[in-house]
C-alpha cells in the first residue's frame, strides 16, 4: 500500500486551501523523512491472510 503524500491531502480534506494551510503548519519546523517500502506489520498481516486462507483450504480440502 502506498499513498500520494501531500498532494492527496486536499481530496480527502475537501478542500485544497485548508489541507495547504495545515500541511504548511505542520511541517513548519519538521524534517520529512520519506520511508519507502512495506512495513513489517503490513508484511506480517499479509503473511497472517495468506497462512488462514490455507488453513482455510485444507479444511475444505478434508
Amino acid at each position: 500500500m502506498r499513498t500520494g503524500g501531500f498532494a492527496e491531502w486536499g481530496d480527502v480534506l475537501g478542500d485544497e486551501v485548508m489541507a495547504g494551510a495545515l500541511i504548511d503548519r505542520l511541517v513548519h519546523h519538521c524534517h520529512i523523512v520519506n520511508i519507502c517500502g512495506n512495513s513489517d506489520r503490513i508484511k506480517d498481516h499479509q503473511n497472517m491472510l495468506q497462512s488462514g486462507s490455507e488453513r482455510r483450504r485444507k479444511k475444505v480440502a478434508a
